[in-house]
């Protein structure tokens, strides 16, 4: 079940904390969360990674916006904003600057229909202080749920009609149906239970199975859809933290990795690496604005 593969090392830099990695536009494009920024990976090995932009706030995610290159929307700092090409942020909410703990946004992504999803958590991963927003193609954000502690993913099914979502500190990852029209979530269901390692970031492929990274263990897996495992990837760093699937097939898996917490770091925490797998992935989703992007004024958010 584990996969006898020798991952390549993609560029030299080391990671605080990289995570978000999407591939959209022909390249792989990740945060290094706690230092704010947005970094394109190399197509050469032994090159750094590209920074497209340096933002003064933690960076969890992004998702590019459809038909405006080099714009995003990002989990980023107390909400979501905008970032442009030049690197300026428009705020959209802040739903977490008034939460009674420290709070910072973690992952996120956009769904096929065009949505952007991203979670919430304290700095000292407070128990149940998470929750997930859903940023509609209208510009409005919604709460959906509350009382997680770290939530990452969400990852979709190429149909939107599926959202799975992991809430890293208790070692879970739950399935959620999802209304395609209104994005509404339904009555989850826990999809697969951790004992050692903690689910992080999350990426489905074309036969619908999940891929999660496990932070802890130094391991990313690939599930069935029915929860059943299929695959062990090992990989020479401690914390493996997010992945998506890329490269001219789709079928690349490129996973990060941490070094935040580490007493002694080997050289290889931190780094980005990349494995080939049978199953293709698709690039990551957009962000669709119905309207033009400034019809929803800065920091409103509905918190129900």
């Amino acid at each position: 079940m584990s996969a006898p593969v020798s991952p390549a090392v993609v560029g030299t830099d080391r990671l605080e904390l990289g995570e978000g990695i999407r591939w959209t536009d022909g390249r792989a494009v990740l945060t290094d969360i706690l230092s704010g920024r947005l970094l394109s990976a190399p197509d050469d090995p032994a090159a750094p990674f590209t920074r497209i932009a340096d933002v003064p706030f933690p960076l969890g995610a992004v998702a590019p916006v459809e038909g405006r290159p080099g714009h995003w929307v990002a989990a980023a700092g107390t909400g979501i904003c905008r970032i442009d090409p030049a690197g300026r942020v428009e705020w959209i909410a802040r739903p977490e600057d008034d939460a009674p703990v420290a709070m910072r946004m973690n992952d996120g992504v956009a769904d096929p229909h065009g949505r952007f999803w991203a979670g919430s958590m304290a700095y000292e991963a407070t128990e149940d202080a998470g929750s997930l927003y859903r940023l509609d193609r209208d510009g409005r954000v919604t709460r959906v749920l509350r009382d997680i502690t770290i939530p990452n993913g969400p990852a979709f099914t190429a149909d939107g009609t599926v959202m799975y979502l992991a809430d890293s500190a208790r070692g879970v990852i739950r399935r959620y149906p999802v209304d395609p029209g209104s994005g509404d979530l339904g009555t989850p269901e826990p999809f697969v239970t951790l004992t050692i390692g903690s689910p992080d970031g999350m990426t489905t492929d074309t036969e619908g199975g999940l891929w999660t990274a496990v932070w802890g263990t130094g391991q990313a897996r690939r599930y069935h859809p029915d929860g059943s495992l299929d695959r062990i990837v090992e990989l020479p760093a401690g914390q493996p933290a997010g992945l998506c699937l890329g490269g001219p097939d789709g079928r690349t898996l490129f996973v990060t990795s941490a070094h935040i917490g580490l007493a002694a770091p080997g050289p290889l925490d931190g780094a980005v690496f990349a494995v080939r797998v049978d199953v293709p992935g698709t690039p990551a989703a957009p962000y669709r604005p119905a309207g033009p992007a400034s019809a929803t004024p800065a920091d409103r958010a509905d918190t129900p």
